[in-house]
């Protein structure tokens, strides 16, 4: 006999980052996986020998026509997200997509509209949200104690793995955009200029520079690639007061410098404005603070966040506008160097 309370999912793919959705959403309390649908036999193989319990499909409706399913968690290629959330959602299903959601802002706000329409959650995988340590910086962030945000930059590098249905823009810089528009309040930035360039595959970007500039002359920017000689996962935010260092393979994942530049304020003997003297700077190079974070996986947090929505009917962090605001950016990028789409 089911629990009332009780959710059962079915989820859609199960390739690269598949196994890690199934472990946790089959891990969660009162929670199951009732189907993972795969066309690759190899995939649903795999399922059979290490979640004997799941049923194994090539067939997605066999887990949409089921009403003990009440969600679905969509971990397909980015080019099928839209279409199979949208089925998922006039089939009555609560969705998690794997980010992006889609990859048009009009195919997102259609999913939204759908989501909305049946009562449903829609919920995206921006899984850094969820990161104890990219939260921790928001912190530093709202209580002012970096001062005015003046830059952010970062870089998620690595040698391969190369993907040949999106380039390394959508496919690393969704974390990157997502943790950025997180840290300053989802702000639409008012520029978006991409530089990259193709030398693996032709049209497939390896490389991208991507520099958004928000209002109050926030600067952001943004290097991705799977062709460089070390693994980064670095972002550093530079303050008025502080600055904050957040890099995601070290040991200590946030270090706070007190460093910075101020201007001095000098008192002129005769006050002569009309021959004002040379500014004149202070530079603070004081301690380094390594703040001790509680590490929690980020993908439990967020699998957990999911579960709770839909229980409660509390809307997702990682709704649909952030799903949008993500997606606007990335499309915006693809238009061209003005920053408005074509």
């Amino acid at each position: 006999m089911i629990n009332s309370d009780s959710l059962i999912f079915a989820q859609f793919g199960c390739g690269y980052w598949g196994p890690n959705l199934l472990r946790n959403f089959s891990a969660l309390a009162n929670c199951s996986v009732k189907y993972v649908v795969d066309e690759s036999a190899e995939r649903r193989t795999f399922v059979k020998a290490n979640f004997p319990q799941i049923t194994a499909t090539s067939s997605c409706s066999q887990a949409l026509d089921d009403p003990e399913v009440k969600g679905v968690i969509i971990a397909t290629p980015a080019g099928t997200h839209f279409s199979l959330a949208a089925k998922a959602l006039q089939a009555g299903k609560h969705v998690f997509v794997e980010k992006p959601l889609a990859t048009k802002a009009a195919d997102v706000d259609e999913l939204g509209q759908l989501a909305v329409r049946h009562g449903l959650v829609l919920m995206v995988g921006h899984t850094f949200i969820y990161n104890a340590a990219v939260r921790y910086v928001k912190t530093l962030i709202d209580s002012g104690d970096l001062g005015t945000v003046r830059y952010i930059y970062s870089q998620r590098l690595n040698l391969g793995r190369i993907r040949g249905d999106v380039d390394a823009l959508w496919n690393f810089a969704p974390h990157d955009i997502s943790i950025i528009q997180y840290w300053l309040g989802d702000l639409e930035p008012v520029s978006v200029v991409r530089q990259g360039m193709d030398y693996i595959q032709a049209n497939i970007d390896d490389v991208v520079f991507l520099s958004l500039v928000y209002p109050s002359k926030v600067m952001a920017n943004i290097h991705v690639s799977w062709l460089d000689p070390q693994k980064v996962r670095k972002m550093i935010v530079v303050g008025s007061r502080k600055m904050v260092v957040y890099d995601d393979i070290a040991d200590d994942k946030i270090a706070i410098y007190d460093k910075g530049i101020d201007r001095k304020a000098i008192l002129g003997e005769n006050m002569d404005f009309d021959h004002p003297q040379p500014a004149q700077f202070s530079y603070r190079s004081g301690d380094i603070l390594l703040p001790q974070v509680k590490f929690t996986e980020p993908l439990r947090t967020e699998t957990e966040h999911f579960a709770d929505c839909i229980r409660s009917g509390r809307p997702p962090l990682t709704g649909v506008q952030h799903a949008r605001n993500v997606v606007a950016i990335l499309e915006r990028a693809k238009a061209g160097n003005d920053g408005h789409v074509l």
